[in-house]
């Protein structure tokens, strides 16, 4: 059993109502959900919301031109909301355009440059003894070097279509990208990267054979016995799922009347997706692998913390001021992270055999990345560029989560050549994190509706 996890049933819908409801606690781990709920909505939830609407964060670069790598892709979503307007070059910040975001502070953008022209020539004059075949292995082993750190499919930021997309501008909400572009998606994520044989069917599938009255037994006795690796992978991966309806329901398009569309909370979509008795317990079970994946990347922040504590690190966007506050504001987030007692512990998983457990951390991360690479198949731009963003935010939690050593290892007063984050991977992290500290958020939204509808 995992320890220090605590798996709870958040909210039970009894008679269409939603009411909250402790049901239990794995181990010696004393968390519940009310906890969770007041510690995320009172606590962090507004610190968090402040800090991913400063500049270094609203800004995403991303690619919404790569080809889905699986299947012929369906024709792009042609809905007007579906629609990304890429934000205008003159609108970025001096400091993220210029690529100085991937150094530390501006005292490192101002150094001599005749240290890096002398450390060039150097470099030069090693590489003219070396082969063209031999140079080409050497950028072989440094990309697969680089590679065993990455649990997700990064896009090319120097690629001439990947363009910056304002977070705030675009945010994500239901656009009426439905059907079955999207339940393939899905099902792929599922049926094919979940370590899931064919011949068990996730309940509620719309593209599984009918089962009549199946309630999950087959697939939940599977689940259960599981490696407790490939579990937390179900329920990371399901976790993310919850997260990402709950934020459709909570922005719904309720009318698009006289040129404007209306945006707000729809409780009919929300039971659909979450009532236990429209889900057939289901929607309990999804509530719960969410409030499983914000535990996961809460521990993550909590572990990368002393990355961005260091004094010179400074998330520069050429603004001194703005990025003096965006700093302050990041570290009061890690302040109220490690006053959180109830943390996920992590050192359960890959604790086996040595070799066997490298092994089966290296299936999980190229799962994931498969996973990653799925998200250039949605059809809809706003949903790829949030799915894109929360699932390199979720890869890079796992990519900090085993790190340990290299983190714990890191030098006060200069940066690491062993542990790494570049500007897009935490600008994914935060927003990603975000996304999971709305939707606990939000579900208290949904409680306060669902009362008054009773």
């Amino acid at each position: 059993m995992l320890r220090g996890i605590c798996l709870f049933l958040p909210f039970v819908v009894l008679g269409g109502q939603l009411h909250s409801e402790l049901t239990g606690v794995l181990d010696d781990c004393f968390c519940d959900v009310e906890s969770i709920d007041v510690f995320n909505n009172f606590k962090l939830y507004p610190r968090i919301k402040r800090l991913t609407e400063k500049d270094y964060f609203r800004y995403y670069r991303v690619n919404l031109k790569r080809p889905c790598p699986f299947w012929a892709e369906d024709a792009h979503c042609a809905i007007k909301d579906c629609h990304v307007e890429p934000c205008p070059e003159s609108k970025i910040p001096v400091g993220i355009k210029s690529g100085n975001y991937n150094k530390y502070s501006h005292a490192a953008n101002t150094n001599s440059d005749v240290t890096e022209c002398e450390q060039a020539k150097e470099l030069g004059a090693i590489n003219s003894t070396l082969s063209n075949q031999s140079k080409q292995a050497f950028a072989d082993w440094a990309r697969h070097d680089d590679a065993q750190d990455y649990f997700c499919e990064l896009d090319d930021e120097t690629s001439p279509d990947s363009e910056y997309v304002d977070l705030l501008l675009n945010p994500e909400r239901f656009t009426g990208y439905k059907g079955p572009s999207a339940w393939r998606v899905w099902n792929s994520i599922y049926e094919e990267n979940c370590f899931k044989p064919r011949s068990v069917y996730r309940p509620l599938n719309p593209l599984a054979p009918s089962r009549g009255d199946d309630d999950g037994e087959v697939f939940y006795k599977w689940l259960e016995g599981l490696c407790l690796e490939k579990r937390v992978f179900y329920r990371l991966i399901s976790g993310l799922h919850s997260s990402i309806n709950i934020h459709l329901c909570a922005e719904f398009l309720l009318d698009e009347g006289w040129g404007r569309s209306v945006w707000g909370p729809n409780v009919q979509e929300f039971r659909q997706r979450f009532d236990t008795a429209e889900t057939k317990g289901e929607g309990t079970r999804r509530l719960k692998n969410l409030y499983f994946l914000y535990l996961i990347e809460l521990r993550a922040l909590y572990k990368v913390a002393p990355y961005f504590e260091r004094a010179f690190v400074n998330l520069y966007t050429g603004n001194q001021q703005e990025d003096g506050a965006t700093k302050e504001l990041l570290l009061q987030v890690f302040n109220e992270i490690k006053a959180f007692p109830m943390h996920f512990d992590e050192k359960s998983m890959f604790a086996g055999h040595k070799i066997e457990a490298k092994m089966l951390k290296e299936e999980f991360r190229l799962h994931f990345k498969n996973i990653s690479r799925i998200m250039d198949c949605v059809g809809c731009s706003k949903c790829r560029v949030w799915g894109k963003l929360q699932t390199q935010g979720l890869g890079t939690a796992l990519k900090i989560l085993f790190s340990e050593k290299e983190i714990q290892n890191l030098p006060e007063h200069s940066p690491s050549k062993g542990f790494q984050l570049t500007r897009q991977e935490i600008v994914a992290l935060l927003n990603g994190f975000a996304r999971l500290s709305t939707s606990i958020q939000q579900l208290h939204s949904f409680r306060l509706l669902l009362k008054d509808n009773r």
